[in-house]
């Protein structure tokens, strides 16, 4: 996670000082710090919840928790990798909450949850697609989907944080609070879950750009 340089009045802000300016009371500060960050937070949540809705709140509650929690903050070094881990783990918190009210519902004849929705920050069309194309990219969006949410939230976590984000199995360790081995075997697990899953679309390389392990 890089630290950007943003301004407050006027002024050049590193993460560090606008932590310091936020913890003597300069509420602008933090927002700098939620506007600068909460991109790359929102593109985690989402991928980790697949909506938009949710993913939000991921975000919100995150930025709140750290904001609870700055003084904290002082031993890490970078703000944007804390509130990162943050977010990992509230989002964790949420799929398991989630997983847990879905097996207690179990409620038929409710097919009104169908809402896919294709990622807004990782897809780039091309020019001009052909329908057979665009039916392709939905079936590929929705088979993804479907294999995300068979995954355990440690394995979601896990392999959105290494082949989506680029995290390092050491970061994504200490969000799974687990230890190197332990968790490259997660995201290895999750990986060959997802490839079974997509195994139809194979052929073309989608799937591994929709995973994000193409080489």
């Amino acid at each position: 996670m890089r630290e950007d340089i943003d301004t407050v009045d006027g002024g050049a802000i590193s993460d560090a000082a606008a932590v310091q300016r936020t913890l003597a009371g300069d509420r602008e500060a933090y927002r700098v710090l939620v506007e600068r960050h909460s991109r790359s937070v929102f593109r985690m949540a989402y991928r980790m919840t697949g909506n938009s809705p949710d993913a939000e709140e991921v975000v919100q509650e995150a930025f709140l928790r750290a904001y609870q929690k700055l003084e904290n903050f002082a031993g890490e070094a970078n703000f944007g990798t804390w509130v990162y881990r943050i977010a990992a783990n509230y989002a964790i918190d949420r799929l398991r909450q989630q997983n847990t009210e879905k097996v207690r519902r179990q409620m038929p004849g409710n097919p009104g949850d169908d809402g896919l929705e294709v990622d807004p920050l990782s897809t780039a069309p091309d020019p001009a697609p052909s329908p057979e194309r665009l039916a392709g990219s939905a079936q590929l969006a929705a088979r993804m989907k479907e294999a995300l949410e068979t995954l355990t939230p440690a394995e979601r976590t896990a392999v959105v944080m290494r082949h989506w984000e680029g995290c390092a199995i050491e970061e994504i360790a200490t969000v799974l609070k687990s230890n190197s081995n332990a968790t490259k075997n997660t995201v290895f697990r999750a990986v060959g879950k997802l490839r079974k899953a997509l195994e139809p679309f194979a052929g073309t390389g989608r799937a591994a750009r929709a995973m994000g392990t193409e080489s």
